[in-house]
């Protein structure tokens, strides 16, 4: 029988004690999927974007149709970010994070047909591409609304933002991968098979642990007393709570607009400077800036938040600072010649943006209880690629 590593026992007039709470060590394991999980559906959300010129020449389609790659998670995960959030809340986590591995990889494996003669459909295989990424799509939202349930339902209070960090941070961490690895893997357009097959090795590698290793929804013991008494609302119950909390209006708004910045920024960073006379290899400087120190920025955060349980105040401060950081970037970018600036922007911006991340997903599912992790969470994603989209 598994042995906890933390545990809270009560005395009972001094006769017995009998353990009440209990972390197990196999959350660790389930942590590790979802990071998986969460980094592989970045990587293929971005594969494309930064060697979109040659998958146009290879393809034989326009640079606009390679930006429909990765512009489809928007528009998918708007619709089906609410049924994200259902799954989530009334079925449980552990459907919801097989559900989202076994359409990651299908995805990912469609987009390798795209390359295979016997399965060519000519000119047309183009659609491979697009019929993978809508699947890959579907995907998001389940993974990218997990981290917070995870962490409510399987973690103690005092690594739940922890956790939440960890979870969260590896999906920026699978963007910076795809943008590092895209280059590398393809100098020449006929190297583009093997990036789709290095590609799908993560997704495949995902859905069979979550298939094998997964095997409970929630852990029998609680371990914590706000795990014992996270009991959801019913689905429509919660969201009519959630359009009635004018706490909950005002972090979905800011924080909502936050991550629609974060998705332009890093789909369209190359795209952004070009256009001034900055190189590409400027582009993913700046990207690699973004997302190295909003990592850096996001594991000190979630250490001291951890520690103090100062969420408000964190969140405030972070909001400032990357707003601040954000402006600066946008000003410097329409001008040539700000190489420092933007540099310097750019790390601001993804120190304090990234940082700010899993803090407000915590104080989201904090100041919204009685609501559901998923819905809490999820509303404010699904809210956020409007932003992105126009």
């Amino acid at each position: 029988m598994e042995q906890d590593e933390a545990s809270v026992l009560l005395p009972e007039r001094g006769l017995s004690r009998l353990p009440r709470f209990k972390a197990y060590r196999r959350r660790w394991f389930l942590l590790g999927v979802v990071c998986l999980l969460n980094c592989s559906n970045a990587m293929l959300w971005l594969t494309f974007a930064p060697v979109a010129d040659k998958i146009a020449a290879y393809f034989h389609i326009s640079l606009e149709m390679v930006n429909w790659l990765s512009i489809v998670y928007l528009l998918i995960s708007i619709p089906f970010g609410l049924v994200a959030t259902w799954v989530l809340d009334s079925v449980g986590l552990r459907c919801a994070v097989i559900l989202s591995a076994g359409l990651n990889m299908t995805g990912s494996i469609i987009r390798t047909f795209s390359v295979m003669k016997f399965m060519s459909l000519g000119s047309q295989n183009y659609w491979y591409l697009f019929a993978g990424q809508c699947l890959c799509a579907l995907a998001q939202p389940l993974v990218i609304f997990s981290p917070t349930k995870l962490a409510a339902l399987w973690f103690p209070d005092h690594q739940r933002a922890t956790a939440n960090m960890i979870s969260s941070m590896s999906n920026p961490l699978g963007i910076l991968i795809a943008n590092v690895l895209s280059p590398i893997l393809v100098p020449e357009g006929k190297h583009i098979p093997l990036m789709l097959g290095v590609y799908a090795i993560p997704a495949v590698t995902a859905c069979a642990l979550a298939a094998v290793g997964i095997h409970e929804k929630v852990p029998p013991t609680p371990p914590s007393a706000s795990a014992t008494n996270s009991t959801s609302q019913p689905f429509l119950t919660g969201l009519k709570m959630l359009l009635r909390n004018k706490p909950y209006i005002i972090l979905a708004v800011c924080f909502g607009g936050g991550i629609g910045m974060f998705t332009c920024f890093s789909a369209l960073l190359e795209q952004i400077l070009c256009e001034k006379g900055y190189s590409n290899v400027f582009a993913g400087l700046n990207g690699a800036l973004f997302t190295v120190f909003g990592l850096l920025g996001a594991f000190l955060l979630g250490l001291y938040v951890d520690r103090t349980r100062n969420f408000i105040e964190s969140t405030k401060i972070c909001f400032c600072l990357s707003a601040l950081a954000s402006i600066v970037f946008a000003v410097a970018s329409r001008f040539r010649g700000q190489a420092i600036a933007l540099a310097i922007a750019s790390s601001v911006f993804g120190f304090f943006g990234f940082a700010m991340y899993p803090i407000a997903m915590e104080l989201a599912v904090e100041c919204s209880y009685p609501v559901g992790e998923g819905t809490s969470t999820g509303l404010i994603f699904v809210a956020s690629p409007h932003r992105a989209c126009f």
